[in-house]
């Protein structure tokens, strides 16, 4: 049976009208119980989108570094056309976000130290910087060797959702006893776990067929970071957009979590569609605790 039946028997809710949220009302490549995904450019779909509809906007754009995607997408501009061009689909993410809604934005640091600074001139609270170690990279002569990716987090004025999530205590590798550190105050240990820190060190980089689907040749994210940024910032039945779809992760998310979702990406619907409508591709193991 198909991820998305499953989903509908589990939590037998009317299907989401996405088109309440659009000014006109795009067709839409793939539907869901829970979701709606448009294969266009995000510059043509968000304009069409409401102001203040969406609760969460998680965007993982390309990073500009020459990778080959599919033919609609330019990953090598120059660096003045690529800032440009971020602030547009950023102007219409900020847009359409709910006053206390989140804006998370998942870039290099190079960018996002700019791009951050542009969601501040645009009058977004800044939140957290959150570094998520992930080892993918050759080391670059005359650098240090970069080992974490950028996730900003934004809100549009105070957050109306904000929900305390605990990770695992870590265990020593040689004897499995508990690492008892927190700050060093060792009694202060919530057996449920440690409060999320702004430094994610477990995150499992996405290379196994398991959780990746064989069409997708360009990076893939982990179902643990955008199972994190849907259970911070929302509640079941929020509405979370991403305009660059990519592999999908982020519409698996929101179906295992109960979330509606607006999904665009000019490259890899298909794919998308075949992995929401099959179990292929497997999410990563998550430990985490939700309080609240």
């Amino acid at each position: 049976m198909a991820r998305s039946a499953q989903l509908k028997l589990i939590h037998p809710t009317p299907k989401f009208d996405w088109n309440g949220i659009f000014n006109e009302e795009p067709k839409a490549y793939y539907e869901s119980n829970l979701g709606a995904l448009f294969d266009q450019d995000c510059l043509k779909i968000l304009p069409l989108i409401k102001e203040n509809t969406i609760d969460t906007v998680f965007a993982d754009p390309p990073f500009n570094i020459g990778k080959v995607y599919r033919k609609n997408t330019n990953d090598k501009r120059p660096d003045h056309e690529y800032l440009e061009w971020s602030k547009q689909w950023i102007r219409e993410c900020v847009r359409v976000i709910k006053p206390g809604g989140a804006f998370f934005l998942y870039n290099l640091p190079k960018w996002n130290v700019l791009l951050g600074s542009y969601l501040s001139e645009l009058g977004m609270e800044f939140r957290h910087w959150i570094a998520i170690e992930l080892n993918m990279v050759l080391p670059i002569q005359g650098r240090l060797y970069p080992s974490h990716y950028s996730l900003l987090y934004y809100t549009k004025g105070k957050p109306k959702t904000f929900r305390k999530i605990r990770t695992p205590i870590e265990r020593c590798r040689h004897c499995d006893g508990e690492i008892k550190d927190y700050g060093g105050h060792r009694n202060a240990m919530n057996p449920l776990g440690v409060n999320l820190k702004d430094v994610w060190t477990d995150i499992p980089p996405v290379r196994h067929r398991k959780f990746k689907s064989e069409n997708r040749k360009a990076n893939a994210l982990s179902t643990k970071i955008t199972d994190r940024i849907v259970e911070l910032s929302t509640l079941p039945g929020d509405i979370i957009l991403d305009p660059f779809g990519g592999s999908g992760t982020t519409f698996i998310s929101c179906e295992r979590k109960h979330r509606h979702w607006i999904g665009v990406e000019i490259d890899y619907a298909d794919d998308i569609k075949d992995r929401l409508e099959s179990d292929d591709v497997q999410p990563h193991k998550n430990g985490d605790h939700v309080e609240g």
